[in-house]
């Protein structure tokens, strides 16, 4: 077998990493509206209901066979104490050779500014494990000293924080859910590294437009920023018809533009998917695009203290 178109593809993919991967060091969502906690801790709770969110993105699929995807799965839920939130975050991460898993709790303290608005405060921590399996790029020359260690992994601990402001048909929020910048050549979590996952901060936006008694409009938006690359813009506007049926269409940025759409399958349940082309990115020119798919529970309480449906973000 001739193994070097595979290394070939792969090299162009690890250098295309090596020039893109200050813009996309971190996971990126099309649904990140129902993907919140991953990026801001304060979320949790905040929906008024135990909610557990499972998120499958697989990136530039069919351009090679070890194309990125990303899989998340969240669960967050107010406590009995009215003014915390607990919530959890897993997720793993994969581009070729090298993998990412993590897991972060994540922890939240709301304060009611008035009987519309809370404003809640955040803190993330956890650890990350992150490998290279160095064989898999079926080398030339397997005998390579470098690639003796078949893998390479390392776990490593960080922490993060956030802010969520929100209201029934509004929420903002700013967030660094990774404060520690995790140097992966050296096994360390140090600030200014040189060869490291960069600090992102994000804010974050949403509103609900009531347009007729059967369609409402929600705009979002994702705004990231990391050290040494271009600022990145998502911008999301779904319609939503007879609280039920979502459809909409995104734009990120010196990427891609894309669709998305939704079903509320019950109060409990909600279906999602995204597809997104990139159309500034010709690195990944020949693939199928970009798919997402979003499932959504929420556990609805039912006593005095609680709202019995959850909140509209």
């Amino acid at each position: 077998m001739n193994y070097r178109p595979k290394a070939i593809i792969l090299g162009v993919i690890f250098s295309a990493s090596a020039l893109l991967g200050q813009a996309q060091q971190e996971s990126m969502y099309t649904h990140y509206m129902f993907n919140t906690l991953s990026v801001n801790p304060a979320y949790a709770g905040s929906r008024d209901a135990f909610t557990i969110t499972a998120l499958h993105r697989s990136q530039w699929a069919g351009f090679f066979e070890n194309h990125p995807i990303t899989q998340t799965l969240t669960m967050h839920s107010p406590t009995r104490n009215e003014n915390i939130g607990l919530g959890l975050s897993v997720y793993n991460d994969r581009l070729g050779p090298e993998k990412t898993s993590a897991i972060y709790a994540d922890f939240a303290y709301r304060i009611r500014l008035s009987e519309a608005s809370k404003l809640s405060f955040g803190l993330k921590a956890g650890v990350s494990m992150h490998s290279i399996d160095y064989l898999s790029l079926s080398p030339d020359m397997p005998d390579d000293p470098n690639l003796r260690n078949n893998e390479q992994s390392m776990w490593l601990p960080n922490f993060g924080f956030g802010l969520y402001y929100s209201r029934e048909r509004f929420y903002t929020g700013i967030s660094i859910p990774r404060i520690m910048e995790e140097n992966y050549f050296d096994n360390s979590t140090i600030g200014g590294a040189k060869f490291a996952m960069q600090r992102n901060f994000y804010f974050i936006a949403g509103t609900l437009i009531h347009l007729s008694s059967d369609v409402d409009l929600r705009p979002t938006s994702l705004v990231k920023i990391t050290k040494g690359a271009p600022i990145e813009l998502d911008v999301s506007a779904s319609f939503i018809f007879y609280e039920r049926f979502i459809l909409g269409a995104m734009f990120r940025s010196r990427d891609a533009l894309g669709a998305l759409a939704g079903f509320k399958i019950s109060d409990q349940w909600t279906l999602g998917y995204s597809f997104d082309w990139s159309v500034l990115n010709k690195v990944p020119n020949n693939n199928f695009g970009s798919h997402e798919i979003v499932l959504r529970y929420d556990f609805i309480f039912l006593d005095s203290h609680r709202v019995k449906t959850p909140r509209y973000f």
